[in-house]
Parts: structure tokens; sequence; C-alpha cells
């Protein structure tokens, strides 16, 4: 995946005349082609993608400058593609300490915890086996068979995980209609592709507020919005809204007025009387983080801070009243909302139940059941 601008320098140096004076550079060899990749790759410090893989290439690739999509994938010029997601992080093999002391620590810091408290750290990918179902149901809606069976794609990215060496970070993954041709539709000999990267991303539990705006752009309809297709044009301009306008993100109303979601991550409510709302999945992705989010908060429940957990139609007078709002994703999990289109939530500050669902997210990432984290080795 050729991440960088390509440089467009030869053209300007010898294109500043005329249009006749203009000469193409024409690469007629691959070393030709690897030389300059490798030169653009050369300027970057910190490699963002440490490993690859790629099911046309047929295996695991740790050079970026080797991971390219060819022109005619049906994923590029038609849009014929799914994709999911899944953590990389540390956490806990055993053990009962609160992620907010450990989620951060670094191997000799947890070299220490382990001498010190006689805790044992890993690596894991989190609901990894929740992302792959979806993304498979995603697959089932766009019509692509992918070109293994799921045990097999569940391995390949344990693998790539592993090669990658990551203590933290995001996996990412796409199935293409494949490439052969460019028409509308998938070539018949055709075969779908699988490509994934693991992502060197660094983040940590989100504790200062955002403000969100209610966008202008039309939402998907519940087809595609129930399916995470390549599709983002919408996405990407509804957060571009939101950033000309000095907020953090948008929020999609349904054309019934009822609240949707945010341009990639579910949106959840607090309202004043402690109850725990997020707005249906019918018409807009169920969110892996989300879910999980709904099965333990109930825990707040049980200690008396949560009144209920669900979900519902809430409309925008209803959303607006909450007490207290948050996003919720993969890589967030949970990130406060205090200001929607330039009106404070609640009381405009970060709310106590919103950390403490936070906390209970991350607690999950770090420390959780091994049916949410999927053990990764450091060593090959």
């Amino acid at each position: 995946m050729e991440a960088l601008n390509s440089s467009s320098s030869e053209i300007q140096a010898i294109g500043n005349g005329s249009e006749t004076d203009l000469k193409v550079p024409v690469f007629s060899s691959s070393l030709e082609l690897l030389e300059k990749l490798h030169e653009k790759w050369s300027l970057v410090e910190k490699k963002p993608y440490p490993a690859m893989y790629s099911s046309i290439l047929g295996g695991i690739i740790t050079d970026p400058a080797m991971m390219v999509i060819p022109i005619d994938d049906h994923m590029v010029h038609r849009g014929h593609g799914v994709f999911d997601t899944a953590i990389i992080l540390n956490g806990l093999v055993h053990g009962n300490i609160s992620s907010n002391l450990f989620q951060f620590l670094s191997i000799s810091q947890s070299i220490i915890c382990y001498k010190t408290f006689g805790l044992v750290f890993n690596r894991y990918l989190y609901e990894l086996d929740a992302h792959i179902d979806r993304f498979l149901r995603s697959a089932s809606k766009a019509k692509i068979s992918p070109p293994f069976p799921r045990s097999i794609l569940r391995s390949i990215l344990i693998q790539l995980t592993t090669v990658s060496q990551l203590k933290k970070g995001t996996l990412r993954y796409w199935l293409s209609a494949g490439p052969g041709d460019f028409l509308l539709t998938p070539a018949v000999d055709a075969n779908s592709a699988f490509y994934a990267v693991a992502i060197d991303d660094d983040f940590s539990q989100c504790k200062e507020g955002v403000k969100v705006i209610t966008t202008t752009i039309p939402m998907k309809t519940p087809l595609f919005a129930t399916m995470k297709n390549v599709n983002y044009l919408p996405n990407v301009l509804a957060k571009m809204e939101a950033e000309e306008k000095g907020a953090f993100a948008s929020i999609w109303v349904d054309e019934e007025g009822y609240i949707a979601e945010g341009p990639n991550v579910n949106v959840a409510f607090i309202t004043n009387e402690k109850e725990l709302i997020l707005p249906s999945f019918d018409k807009i992705l169920s969110g892996c983080t989300a879910l999980r989010l709904l099965k333990l908060a109930p825990k707040l429940v049980k200690e008396g801070k949560l009144k209920s957990v669900g979900t519902a139609n809430l409309t925008v007078k209803e959303a607006k009243g909450a007490a207290e709002m948050m996003f919720v994703g993969s890589t967030l999990p949970l990130l406060p909302i205090i200001s929607w289109d330039e009106e404070p939530i609640g009381d405009g500050h970060v709310g106590e139940l919103t950390m403490a669902l936070s906390d209970l997210l991350w607690d999950d990432m770090v420390s959780g059941p091994e049916t949410e984290r999927i053990p990764v080795s450091y060593t090959q």
C-alpha cells in the first residue's frame, strides 16, 4: 500500500514552460520503480506499517514499498470491497489490577510490574472474532466470497500481528471483489482479494471532551450503512464539514428525525434519569465496541450508578437534552462529547458516568475475558 503522496517534482522541473515542453518520465523496469518507491519511504523516520498481507502476493510483506494494490482491482475503481479492524494492545495474562494503572506500560515497565506484583503481560488482539464475524456479514451483503475460510483469515491476521511486533496498534483488513478489468461487475474469472495492514497506532483513554455538529451531508441508506464497505465519501465529507466548523466530528440524523451515528463511530447518551441509551442499530452499523459496551454497562446498574441500559430511537431534542453524551468506537474506545451545535451537553463538562463507562471498556481491553482477547506471541 503506497501511503506516501507521489511526487510530481520530475514533471514540475521540466514542465514550467509550455505544455509542449512537458516530458513525463517513463519507467520501463521494476528496478526503476523499486528505486523510486524506496526513495520515498527512506524519508520516513518511523515506518507506520511494520507488516502487511496480500493474497495477490500470497504472503506477509515487511517492506511498505512492496505493498501495492492492482489499479484494476474493483475495490479501487468501483468501491466493491468491505473492511474491518481490530485493536492490538498489551494486556494482563492474569491478575486483577485496573487498566488505569497498566494500560500504557512499555515492555520494560511490564517486567518491573511482573517482579513487583507477580503480573504477566502479553499482547492481544481485542474483539478480533467479533470484527471478523461482522467483516464476513459485510462481505455477504456485498456479494463477495472470501478467498479463504474464516479460520484461515483469522490465522493470517494473528500471524501478521506477530510479525509486526507491535505492542499497541490497529489491524485493518479488506476484502475486495478482486482485480481483472475495469467493468462494473467483477470479471467472470476474477478471484476475490484479501489485504491486511498492521498499523503502529498509539492511542490512549480519552478524557477530554469534544464538540460536534449536526451534519448536512445525507446519510447512507440502511443497506449501505449497515455494511462496512469502502465507500466512505459521505463519512469523509461529514467529518470535513465538522472540522471546517471547528468541531471534532458530526452527527447524522435520519429522515425520521432520529439520531443515527457519527462519521465512523456510534454515539451514546446518559439521560437525566441515568439511563444509558444508544440509537437502534436497524439503520446504522452495529459497532463491535458499542455492542460490547451494552454488555458491560449493566455492571453500573448493579452498582446503582445507572438505572438502565439499552437501545432506542431518540429525537434530536431528546438527545440534546441528555445529561452526558459520548462517541463509542474501537480506537477510542469512548470519547466524551461536551457540546453539540454550540449548545452544551449537560453542564458542558465530561461526566462521571461517561468516564465510568470508559473505565469499563479499558479494563475489558486490558484484562477482560479470553473470549474477547486473542493472545499473540511477541516473537515469531
